[in-house]
């Protein structure tokens, strides 16, 4: 192959190529044709017509990001046969693709199955939502670039242009690089989840509450209240593990679990209350801390002032250390939790060694070692002071939530798919197995109460002591008259007493402290990170910034150490710990609720690679989380519910721009498609028929008083779809097509209309109706009337239009849908107004007060310039928000069409719809207009009813109106009986309807029958001498109405009149528009409509 191409053969279409290249980019070499190239290649030789892997190259290749060229593979890169698999096959995190490339041929090609394509193999790169460290996110080869024709250009988007590609070891390098100069701190299950879980568990519970719980409830009762929590905390933890393995887990803990599986209303309100109850957590665990260094400090007489004064002191100092080994880095802060675990680890076994090495000393204190007698007595329950089981519950459950410890930092773990689920269970099986060692430990060898005086021991007979303590030779009864400081029920530092070495005790209790505060002075930050990065609520973005290779929180760590600070101030927790409690339940529940839920939506992205899940399980859970909430305190869980219900209102309310594939979107789906089958299995009923339209709109945006008058009576009653006919393309681009439709359809959203957009391209306009009035809609959930804009302009356009228009409307009567025609006396289109301001857009910043959608003409118009429905190529329409801020002066013919477009938009003022019903459709005519009084806009306007009737049966004929609208339930102010409906028009009125047709009558009198035939054959919508006469008492009929129309209706807000028909293939489109026009000129917005002559009414109930 030459590097020069040789010039194509005459008539012949040149290849694709890209400049500076030999080959097409689409040129396909097997792999054969390579192999003369080989003895070359081995020996060093480059083949003829290789290129070196320079810029030339690269510009000469199918561009794909990181794609690599095998001149440039790596030395270590393994080789076998005569393929190479490039080093970043090995490292998909590199960018580069899993491929193998061709070491005969000069040009990369993927190579797939023995062929060279640029097909790709699947790759994980693919699959990937966020870029990758080194360059862009991969993308495989568009539908497009595959299937397209050669002339078009296939690269258009999605592959970067320009820039040379990276070889394999350029990426070894750059990786290189990046691992020693800024590679991120990554955790594993031990110490990124498992080490934290534990501290966070193992709180000051253990050592300090422990023994109280046991003196209380019993050895028995104890160990249940620990396996319930247990129960709870295990089926919040499997229910963790299913949803951090149901695909990669970034930073934000509990709030990214529940915001990606439930949606952005529950994650946004749980993300804040929980960061805000670690926040502070933090003020709680410090304050501990503080309050036993306090005491410590009071034992030996060193207090510094007095002892609320004292904690503050001491807190503050602490929570500032903490926040400075959290600011010093994840690493710095993993190494300070392993130091205070050890610390942790080494109190625990230091009570369980002291108790067993009995102590003389300490028996008058209630400590004899493990006692068959001590335990027996202590199996029992022995509640005082008013506690119960679930008051003892309550005090204990705060211990066991810290189990999300190590999911809140999910973006420092190096796998938290593994990670998670390893480290968060294995955490609640030891502590929970150490929680109830500590309980029979302290239950089987410390008596209930004790005095402490070593007197106290049994002189006489045991008659009238029966404790345990007078077999072991004391005699505690007079502590039941209360006052023994010492025992299980009296004495909080009774773990001390057993202990082997009392002060590592008080170390344990420091480390419990101080862990648990460190950890949660690490949550809170980043899960507020993460909830910030996603802009849930306005205002808090700024703390989303992170700082450092571990992208740290620090104004984050900054607004936790206020928070954490302002509560160490108050120094009185008892009212707010409660409801941090009941924070943590509630994220708890929503956990669980998420996997039942995602579970039940059934939806094929739900596949967590952790199968040790059961959905009802999952919902049992949820449900003992709340209940476990009003056990701990029944106001905190009203206050804590409140909250997530304002927050969960406030976020559905603001609706962020997200879509994170929620659970909520499937179940959503599921029950619309299960609903819309149920659907079509009942036979429709007179009394749920509602208008189903389908609005032959254009661009939604291009006619708004058309579309926010059909939204004022579908919204919440029925169907509205938003029909587009596109024409006038040699070539559909169907990409741009369904890129709009997604355009359209957000702007519908944002506008608050309740519509589907649903574009097709045609020949005319004609096609494309039949194509949506036959197709659009999925089951009962189907259009049944067709609404159109009047087209105004009918008679500067061309006839063919003017037929293709009034065919569409039999079109619609042959489908059995109803008709509606809406015309405004100013016009509907605004969309040629674009033009005037799109060249003054760069120029005047007052187009920023302009809501302008991507530039799209309509060729239908109802304006005075010549357009439709149907659209070619050109433009777009726009609305303006403030009509106030024009940038350029309007025509007063645009200034008042688009004062006229905004008309339905306002609510409307105290006026009338005049609902003419002439003929009987089915109650079509009548049902709009009470559909749209029912709606707030519309309330101030009153019905008003006119029909007809002979002059000598008014009377009779109101009243029958009267009571027939009675049994249908519809409110009317008045009922106007016409009886002159029949009386010859003015001939004025008469003489301008003669002018309006006369260009386009036949006048088959004038020529001879076959010229008139063939005319008549070419010009279909021509009005024959013969239908003008036939129809001439119809014609002065609708002349009249218009008199009357303008004598009895010229101030309503709206008429609503009965749409004349026309026989199909007797009346001519000319005259049919005529009849249209001469009817509807010169009025108030006026609806003209026909039903399907099914019955819409009935009185039946």
């Amino acid at each position: 192959m030459s590097d020069q191409p040789s010039s194509p053969p005459a008539g012949q279409k040149p290849a694709l190529r890209a400049p500076g290249s030999s080959q097409s980019r689409f040129q396909v070499d097997p792999v054969a044709e390579a192999a003369a190239a080989a003895a070359a290649a081995a020996a060093g030789v480059a083949p003829p017509g290789s290129r070196s892997s320079t810029g030339e190259e690269s510009k000469g290749r199918f561009r794909v990001v990181n794609f690599l060229s095998p001149s440039d593979a790596a030395p270590d890169a393994g080789v076998n046969g005569d393929t190479v698999r490039s080093e970043a096959s090995l490292h998909s995190s590199t960018g580069g693709l899993s491929h193998f490339s061709d070491t005969h041929s000069s040009t990369y090609y993927l190579r797939t199955f023995g062929h060279n394509t640029i097909d790709a193999v699947p790759n994980i790169d693919f699959y990937r939502q966020t870029e990758a460290p080194l360059g862009e996110k991969l993308l495989r080869p568009s539908l497009s670039e595959l299937h397209d024709e050669l002339d078009k250009e296939p690269f258009e988007e999605g592959f970067p242009i320009g820039g040379e590609e990276l070889t394999s070891a350029e990426i070894i390098t750059l990786k290189e690089a990046s691992d020693s100069k800024g590679g991120t701190v990554k955790f594993g299950w031990v110490k990124g989840v498992l080490i934290r879980c534990m501290l966070n568990i193992w709180g000051v519970m253990l050592f300090i509450r422990m023994s109280w719980i046991v003196g209380q409830a019993g050895i028995a009762l104890s160990c249940a209240i620990v396996l319930m929590a247990i129960v709870v905390t295990t089926i919040t933890g499997l229910s963790t593990s299913a949803i951090a393995t149901n695909g990669f887990v970034r930073g934000g803990g509990a709030y990214y679990l529940i915001s990606r599986s439930l949606g952005p209303e529950f994650g946004g309100s749980i993300g804040l209350i929980f960061a805000f109850a670690n926040a502070v957590a933090v003020a709680m665990y410090v304050v501990g801390f503080a309050e036993t260094v306090v005491e410590l400090l009071d034992s030996i007489d060193a207090l510094m002032t007095d002892e609320m004064n004292d904690i503050r002191i001491v807190g503050t100092l602490t929570v500032i250390l903490l926040l400075g080994i959290s600011i010093a880095g994840m690493e710095w802060e993993a190494k300070a939790q392993i130091v205070l675990l050890v610390i942790l680890v080494a109190a625990i076994c230091n009570y369980f060694i002291g108790s067993f090495i009995p102590v003389e000393s300490k028996e008058p204190k209630g400590f004899f070692g493990y006692k068959a007698a001590i335990m027996m007595e202590n199996m029992g329950p022995d509640f005082r002071d008013d506690e119960t089981f679930f008051s003892v519950f309550a005090i204990f459950f705060p211990a066991a939530t810290g189990i999300l410890a190590g999911a809140n930092i999910s973006g420092d773990l190096a796998d938290p798919q593994s990670a998670i689920p390893k480290g968060t269970l294995l955490a609640i099986l030891i502590t929970g197995v150490v929680y109830i060692a500590v309980a029979i430990s302290n239950g089987s060898c410390i008596v209930r109460d004790a005095t402490g005086d070593d007197n106290d021991t049994i002189a006489g007979s045991l008659e009238n002591c029966t404790d345990a303590s007078c077999t072991l030779g004391y005699d505690f009864s007079i502590c039941r008259e209360g006052g023994c400081k010492y025992g299980l029920q009296n004495d909080f530092q009774v773990m001390s007493l057993v202990s082997g070495f009392g002060p590592l005790i008080t170390a344990g209790i420091f480390s419990a402290t101080l862990s648990s505060a460190l950890a949660s002075l690490v949550s809170a930050p980043k899960v507020f990170q993460a909830l910030c990065k996603d802009r849930i609520y306005p205002g808090l973005h700024v703390f989303a910034k992170g700082y450092g290779k571990n992208k740290e929180p620090l104004r984050a760590y900054v607004l936790t150490f206020l928070i954490g600070l302002a509560f160490i101030l108050i120094a009185e927790l008892n009212i707010i710990a409660p409801i941090i409690s009941n924070f943590f339940l509630a994220s708890y529940a929503l956990i669980n609720f998420s996997v039942f839920h995602a579970s039940l939506a059934n939806s094929p992205g739900w596949r967590p690679s952790f199968k040790y899940y059961n959905k009802w399980v999952s919902l049992a859970g949820a449900v003992l989380c709340c209940v476990v909430m009003f056990v701990i305190n029944w106001w905190a869980a009203l206050v804590t519910n409140g909250i997530v219900l304002a927050l969960y209102i406030y976020v559905s309310y603001k609706k962020p721009d997200v879509n994170w594939g929620s659970s909520t979107q499937a179940l959503m789906y599921n029950k619309a498609l299960t609903h819309s089958l149920h659907l079509t299995g009942v036979e429709d009923h007179i009394k749920n028929f509602r208008p189903q339209c389908l609005i032959m709109s254009g661009f939604p945006n291009s006619r708004p008083a058309l579309m926010y008058l059909v939204h004022a009576f579908t919204k919440s009653v029925g169907l509205m779809v938003c029909g587009h006919v596109r024409t006038g393309y040699r070539r559909p681009n169907y990409k741009e097509m369904m890129n709009e439709q997604v355009r359209y359809q957000r702007w519908l959203l944002k506008a608050r209309i309740k519509a589907f957009y649903a574009p097709v391209f045609a020949d005319d306009l004609r096609q494309g109706a039949q194509y949506l009035l036959q197709t659009a809609g999925l089951g009962r959930l189907k259009p049944n009337t067709l609404v159109f804009g009047f087209k105004n302009n009918w008679r500067d356009g061309e006839m063919k239009d003017v037929e293709t228009y009034i065919n569409t409307i039999h079109d619609a009567f042959d489908l059995q849908y109803g008709v509606v025609l809406l015309r405004l006396k100013e016009g509907l289109d605004i969309s040629h107004i674009q033009d005037e301001f799109l060249s003054s857009q760069e120029k005047t910043p007052g187009m920023k007060d302009l809501l302008v959608s991507i530039n799209i003409k309509d060729f239908d118009s109802d304006s005075s310039k010549p357009s439709s429905i149907a659209t070619s190529c050109q433009s777009s329409p726009l609305i303006f928000r403030d009509t106030k801020k024009l940038p350029l002066p309007l025509s007063p013919a645009d200034e008042k069409l688009l004062a006229a477009s905004q008309q339905f938009q306002k609510k409307q003022s105290k006026g009338t719809i005049d609902v003419w019903w002439l003929f009987d459709d089915g109650g079509l005519t009548l049902l709009i207009p009470y559909l749209l009084t029912n709606k707030k806009k519309w309330r101030n306007c009153k019905i008003r009813v006119f029909i007809g009737g002979k002059i000598n049966r008014i009377d009779h004929d109101r009243r029958a109106m009267a009571a027939l609208l009675s049994k249908f339930r519809i409110d009317f102010s008045d009922i106007t009986v016409l009886g002159d409906i029949n009386i010859k028009p003015k001939k004025h009125n008469k003489q301008v309807f003669q002018e309006m047709i006369e260009p386009y009558r036949l006048r088959e009198d004038d020529m001879e029958q076959e010229a008139a035939e063939k005319l008549k054959a070419e010009e279909p919508w021509r009005i024959t001498d013969n239908e003008l006469e036939l129809y001439r008492a119809k014609s002065n009929r609708q002349i009249r109405l218009n008199e009357l129309l303008k004598e009895h209706s010229s101030t309503a807000n709206l008429i609503v009149i009965t749409m004349p028909l026309a026989r199909k293939g007797t009346v001519s489109s000319a005259l049919y528009m005529s009849w249209l026009d001469t009817l509807s000129k010169d009025l108030p917005p006026i609806l003209l409509v026909r039903g399907n002559h099914q019955s819409v009414l009935t009185f039946y109930s």
